[in-house]
This record gives C-alpha cells, structure tokens and sequence, in this order.
C-alpha cells in the first residue's frame, strides 16, 4: 500500500498549494470515532469531517443506501427529469426544521450555496437589497458568502472585490462583551443597522445561531429571540445558517431550537447527507415560491446518490436518537473540559452545546489570544493520535466535534489524550 510519505510526495506535484489539510497522514477507512490512515495508524476523531459525520463515516444505512441508488441510475438533473428522492429529502425537511407553518425546500450542493441562494430567495421576496451578518461570522468561500465571512486570513485575503449591500454588525460574545446581557447586544446590534442601513432596506438577518470558524461563540440568552422579534416587526427575513450546527450536533435537531427561535429560512448542509454533498435552503412557503420558475436550481443539486444519504442519515439519527447521543457526548466532554480549565490558566472559557464544544486561550491573567499555546496543543493531540481543530477570528480556539456514534470508550481515549496535550 502507498504510504502517507509517498502520498504527500505525489500531493506536491498535483495538487493547488492553496489546499491545505489539518494532518499529513492520508486515510485508508474510518468508522464510529475513529479514522485509520495507510500505515493503520488509528486516530480519535475530535473533527468529524466538520460536522459533517454525525452518523459517522460509513453508516450501514447511508451505505447501503447509496449502493441501491448507484446501481439504479447516479445522474439525471432534476430540473430535467425529476424523481422521488428529492422530493422525499424536502419532505424530512420540513417536518423536521422548526416551524409549524406550511414550508418548502431546494436543495443544492454546498453550504456556501445554501446560503447564497437564501440570500438570493430574501431579496426576491422583499425586493430589499441589503443583507445584515455579524463579527465573526463565517458563511463560505465564494465571492458572496466572503463577503458575508468576517475573517480575512485565509478566507479572504486578496480575492476582493466583494459582492456590496453586505452590512456587518456586533455579534453577542459572552467572554469578550464587557457583561452585556443578550436582550443588550440585541439592541446595540439594531441600533446599528437602524442608523446605518436603515431597517426598510434590510431584506435578510442572516446569523449562526452558534457560530463554527468564528470561535463556536455562543450568543447571550436572550439575543437570538430578540434579534427575531426585531426582524418579524421590520419585515426582515430570518435566516438561521445551521449549516455546522443542524441535525443534531447541539443536542437538538437545530441549534436555534434551545432558545426556540424560528427562522424564516434555514440553510442546511455538512451533516445532512451522511458525508455525500448536499445542501439545503428551507422555509416559508410564501418566501420560497416567491422566486421565479427556474430562478433556483443547479446541474448537480439534489443528486440522487447524495439524496439517498441523506434520507438513510435522518432517520439513523432518528433511530439512535442522536439528539441524545450529543447530550451524552456533552455531559463527559464538557466536564473533562472544566477540569483542564481548573488547572490550566489559558483556558479563558469552555463553551459550546452538545458534541460541539470548545476552548478558548489566552495569556493568563488576561483576555489577550493565544494562538501560538493553542496551535501547540492541537499538534500535541495528532501526535498522539487525537485529530482536533482550530477555529476562531484570532486563531486561539479549540473545538470539539466528535461523531455523535462516538463510542464511550473512544471518547474516554480521546480526552485522556487531550488531557496531556495540555500538560
């Protein structure tokens, strides 16, 4: 078998620079909470893809799922000739996103898709060009979801210019806020666009209601709803990216569920589809058949293989009661976090929901970011055989994103290893 060594060889020669990866070992087969790579080296997974493999990297269902579909047909186009499985993923959809109102969905391939096309649906509908994001938030890598991106480095440095009419508000960041409540960065945040932008021209709200890259920033109780109530009165469309946090990962189906906030719109993807691409925009169905016939779509979107996972990955959720099993992961994670943080006085806060959880670092003593400190831990973690990431607008947060079927004993492993990481 190639070795990871040679593998990095050939990756040299062929493949962009500008692709990069967390780890240099290359995977042979992954499964539960763990990942082999060529050499069979075993590694906890703390990543999950990016939340992308909640029910894990070869589910039987999504499996064998995906078998019957490519045995069946792999390509039509369903704007050309249409079939069941797209419709039958729109139909999980809206029963399972919040909402008891009447919903439709489209799907297509990416996050980053999701979201523009949801953006693109909101200014249909209202006819408003202006679309309201926050510090720190991440919504992908092309030209709009940049734009919506607060990051510079690496998201954004030097492929400007941006899509304009993108206005960038205080996010609520419990840690850095100086004691807001939630309630008060709300209003310090509509107070903004109402002087800056001017609410009658906002056509979209667009938030995270955990953010991901940005530092797993967890808003104050109270912002999410009041941000809502805000949006409902002005006419502004709501739109919850659960792109990192849906299905599951936070202890409920969607992450605006805990303060039960109801978007207007919803962008979904990652975990959607059991690690096959897929993506999704669902919501109102007055602000969804607003568009045009033909104004959405895509040559790939809602590819039957991808569709077929999808349907298989829900209801393994279903079945093992992930929702649960975040809870679960949560109770143990969370509690090992704390007494690391007990000890360690670079730890400024342990937060997060669910099996998505993080740490944030800084000089002791102060709220100053560590990014160095938190590089050297995540390397100390793959050393050992524990793959962890970074995140974070100052790079100075690690997250923790295991499989929701993460075994206990792998969970116990994992943070063993962690543990002495921190030293």
């Amino acid at each position: 078998m190639t070795s990871s060594e040679e593998l990095h060889k050939r990756r040299g020669a062929a493949v962009a620079r500008g692709v990069g990866s967390t780890i240099s070992s290359y995977v042979d087969h992954a499964g539960g909470g763990t990942i082999t790579d060529v050499e069979g080296r075993q590694w906890i997974d703390f990543a999950a893809g990016i939340a992308v493999a909640n029910v894990g990297n070869s589910a039987p269902r999504v499996v064998e799922a995906v078998k019957a579909q490519v045995e069946r047909f792999t390509h039509t186009c369903f704007m050309v000739a249409p079939y069941e499985s797209y419709v039958a993923v729109c139909e999980q959809l809206n029963a399972i996103t919040p909402g008891d109102f009447e919903k439709r969905s489209a799907l297509f391939n990416s996050g980053a898709e999701a979201v523009e096309n949801a953006v693109k649906i909101a200014r249909h509908a209202t006819g408003r060009p202006a679309v309201v994001v926050f510090d720190h938030a991440y919504h992908g890598r092309t030209n709009l979801t940049m734009a919506l991106t607060a990051k510079n480095m690496p998201y954004k440095h030097r492929f400007g210019p941006f899509a304009g009419e993108i206005y960038r508000v205080p996010m609520s960041y419990p840690l850095r806020d100086g004691g807001l409540s939630g309630a008060e960065a709300a209003a310090r945040a509509i107070e903004l666009v109402e002087k800056q932008v001017g609410a009658e021209n906002v056509a979209a709200l667009l938030i995270e209601p955990i953010q991901g890259e940005g530092g797993f920033v967890v808003p104050a109780a109270g912002f999410l709803p009041a941000l809502r109530e805000w949006a409902t009165a002005a006419g502004v469309v709501f739109v919850a990216d659960e792109i990192q946090t849906g299905f599951c990962r936070t202890g409920q189906w969607f992450a605006c569920e805990h303060e039960e906030v109801v978007p207007d719109l919803i962008t979904l993807a990652k975990a959607i589809a059991g690690g096959l691409p897929l993506a999704a925009v669902t919501g109102r169905a007055e602000l969804m058949d607003a568009v045009h016939v033909g104004g959405l779509g895509g040559t790939y979107g809602g590819n039957p293989i991808a569709c077929a996972a999808a349907l298989a990955s829900i209801e393994t959720m279903r079945e093992l009661d992930l929702t649960c099993a975040a809870q679960r992961i949560e109770t143990v994670l969370a509690a090992r976090l704390r007494t690391i943080a007990e000890r360690d006085p670079r730890i400024a806060e342990v937060r997060g929901r669910g099996a998505m959880l993080a740490v944030e670092l800084v000089q002791p003593g102060t709220l100053v970011p560590d990014p160095a400190a938190t590089a050297a831990i995540s390397a100390a973690c793959h050393a050992a055989g524990l793959l962890t990431l970074t995140c974070g607008t100052y790079g100075n947060v690690l997250r923790f994103l295991p499989p929701l079927v993460i075994s206990n004993d792998e969970l116990a492993r994992g943070l063993d290893i962690l543990d002495a990481a921190f030293g």
